[in-house]
C-alpha cells in the first residue's frame, strides 16, 4: 500500500477547488494486467464478495481504508475494517499470478467493488501502481479531524466527505456536539435538528458507551445514495465536519447541486464520485524505479 495517499480522505473538495491530478511516474491505465494476470479484478471482485456476504460491514471499511492507505497501527485507522479481505485478495492473486498485482491496486478495486455492493454505480478503474516502500504512521496526523473547518480541511488534502454514505461512527467522535458544544441554551451544536439530537441523545447518553457505533447517513447506511446530502440539509449530519458542508457558503452550493435544488446546474453523486476517486487513486502512483510488489500487504519486502 503506497503512502503517498496518506493525506486523501475526502471526496467533495476535490470538486470545490477543481484539483487536476498529474500522475508521479508510470501512469496507470485501464486493463493493465489484461496479458500478465487476466483474472486479476474477477478474484478481487469475488473475494469482496464473499465477505460481504458474510459481513456488509467491511464495504465502508474497505472504501475508507483506499482513502487512508497504510499500516494498521496508526491512530486514525484503528476503526477501519476490511484487512482481512485485502489479505485474502493478495493470498489468491499471489497464488494466481505471483509477484505481480500491487497492494495499492487491490485497495482501488476493493474500494470500487465495495460501493457496487452497497448500490452505487460503478466506474472503471486504472491500474498499474507499485507499492511504496515505506508508510509512516506519524503521516496519518494530517488525516482530516471530525472538528476540522472546511479551511482547515481544503488546507490539508483538497478532496472531501461523500464516502461517508455508508458507514458508522462511534459516539465518542461526536458526543461533545450533543451535550458540550456550547456555554448556552442546551449546550448542544445548534445546527443539529432538536428531533434529531434528542434521538442521538438516547443513543449516546453523556456517560454512556463511548464505543457504539451510529450510522453516519441516518435511514441509508448500507446504501450508497445521495441521501447523505439531504441528512446534511435537515441537521442530521453525525460529525461536525461533515454538517460543516451545509453551514459553510464554500461548500453548501455543491451539496445543494447534489439534491438537484432548482436553479442550480445538478450533479449525480455517483457518477461524480467515480471520477473523483480515479483522480484521488492516480495521485503519486509509484512505478517499478520507486515502488515494489508487496508479497504482503502488511509488509514491505
Amino acid at each position: 500500500m503506497s503512502s503517498s495517499k496518506l493525506l486523501l480522505l475526502h471526496f467533495l473538495q476535490m470538486l470545490i477547488v477543481g484539483l487536476v491530478v498529474q500522475c508521479q511516474g508510470q501512469l496507470t491505465r485501464i486493463g493493465f494486467y489484461s496479458r500478465t494476470c487476466p483474472t486479476a479484478e474477477s478474484i478481487v471482485k469475488q473475494t469482496v464478495q464473499t465477505h460481504f456476504n458474510s459481513n456488509p460491514s467491511v464495504a465502508p471499511g474497505l472504501l475508507r481504508m483506499h482513502f487512508h492507505d497504510c499500516f494498521k497501527t496508526a491512530g486514525p485507522n484503528r476503526g477501519l475494517r476490511g484487512w482481512e479481505v485485502i489479505d485474502d485478495a493478495k493470498t489468491k492473486l499471489e497464488a494466481a499470478c505471483p509477484g505481480v498485482v500491487s497492494c495499492a491496486d487491490i485497495l482501488a478495486l476493493a474500494a470500487r467493488d465495495s460501493v457496487v455492493l452497497t448500490k452505487g454505480f460503478a466506474w472503471n478503474v486504472p491500474t498499474g501502481r507499485r507499492d511504496g516502500r515505506v508508510s509512516l504512521a506519524t503521516e496519518t496526523t494530517n488525516l482530516p479531524g471530525f472538528r476540522d473547518s472546511i479551511d482547515v480541511q481544503k488546507a490539508k488534502f483538497q478532496d472531501l466527505v461523500g464516502a461517508h454514505t455508508i458507514g458508522t461512527s462511534a459516539c465518542q467522535f461526536f458526543r461533545y456536539r450533543l451535550y458540550n458544544f456550547t456555554t448556552t441554551g442546551n449546550g448542544a451544536d445548534e445546527t443539529i435538528d432538536p428531533l434529531f439530537l434528542a434521538q442521538l441523545r438516547s443513543i449516546c447518553p453523556e456517560n454512556g458507551d463511548a464505543a457504539r457505533r451510529v450510522d453516519l447517513d441516518t435511514g441509508s447506511a448500507s446504501r450508497f445514495d445521495a441521501t447523505f446530502f439531504t441528512n446534511l440539509k435537515n441537521g442530521r449530519g453525525i460529525l461536525e465536519s461533515d454538517q460543516k458542508l451545509w453551514t459553510d457558503a464554500t461548500t453548501k452550493s455543491f451539496v445543494q447541486r447534489f439534491l438537484g435544488v432548482r436553479g442550480l446546474q445538478a450533479l449525480n453523486f455517483n457518477v461524480e464520485f467515480g471520477k473523483s476517486m480515479v483522480k484521488m487513486s492516480n495521485i503519486g502512483v509509484k512505478s517499478a524505479t520507486n515502488g515494489e510488489i508487496r508479497r504482503i500487504c502488511s509488509a514491505v519486502n
